[in-house]
């Protein structure tokens, strides 16, 4: 065999330049341009998949929905649904980002001389109206945040309306994901509430019982005090106030 080496004065011809590795896609589907511009008009737009994938989830629920039903609906192949959402994840962003575009934000959202708090209820009631119309969705706003275009337009819009306490930006964020985690454990509630009339029978029976057992006084004397059940806007109104009051509460450090 050959030897490798050159011969005896003689330099190694320079190696071959390495192959530049393609770049890695980004991972947020944001990042990744819908349409490159080149080729046909698609077919399909991320507006149109994501309508199809919400309205399967409104009928059947999140679980029903798969990019084999969403092709379906479309009358495309699966496969060619990839092309334009690569994964399931990025179908779920486009689902939440879609339903976050249903908000209605006025034209100037606040001055100095505007109420705050009434700023924050309107956003709040528009908040608990969408996840009434789309049930699926306080839970996936709670497993997977948006951070599309519509998610960034309304925290813009819930800073400007907070501009004027004078809180900083952090305790400002702080306060949109304490008002958003409250209305969507509160949809989230009243969706188990209706499906489980049954257990919130029983549930109300057994605490009734625990508390007219002489263990637990505390929770006796509560429900000696408790008027009525409240209608559902009622409550929610009620819990919204004292949600409300503290985001607008001066910060304290204890």
């Amino acid at each position: 065999m050959p030897s490798s080496k050159p011969p005896a004065g003689e330099s190694a011809p320079p190696a071959a330049p390495a192959t530049p590795e393609p770049p890695e896609a980004p991972e947020l589907i944001w990042l990744r341009p819908e349409r490159t511009g080149r080729g046909p008009k698609p077919a399909h737009s991320r507006a149109s998949i994501a309508a199809a994938a919400i309205a399967i989830a409104d009928a059947e629920g999140l679980d029903a929905v798969s990019m084999r039903r969403v092709a379906a609906a479309l009358g495309a192949g699966t496969m060619s649904l990839y092309n334009y959402v690569p994964k399931k994840e990025h179908l779920l962003d486009l689902m939440l980002d879609a339903a976050t575009a249903e908000y209605d934000f006025p034209a100037t959202p606040a001055t100095p001389a505007d109420d705050c708090r009434e700023g924050l209820y309107r956003l709040a009631h528009q908040q608990l109206a969408i996840m009434r119309r789309h049930p699926w969705l306080p839970a996936l706003v709670i497993a997977r945040p948006g951070i599309g275009p519509n998610a960034l337009r309304y925290t813009d819009h819930f800073l400007a309306v907070t501009a004027p306490t004078g809180l900083d930006g952090t305790t400002r964020m702080e306060a949109l994901a304490l008002l958003n985690g409250f209305v969507c454990q509160y949809a989230q509630y009243e969706r188990t509430a209706a499906a489980g009339a049954k257990w919130q029978g029983e549930l109300v029976g057994y605490l009734t019982r625990a508390a007219m057992s002489g263990d637990y006084p505390h929770l006796a004397a509560a429900f000696a005090t408790a008027g009525p059940p409240a209608d559902p806007d009622t409550a929610f109104d009620r819990a919204l106030h004292r949600v409300v009051t503290a985001i607008l509460a001066p910060a304290t450090r204890g």
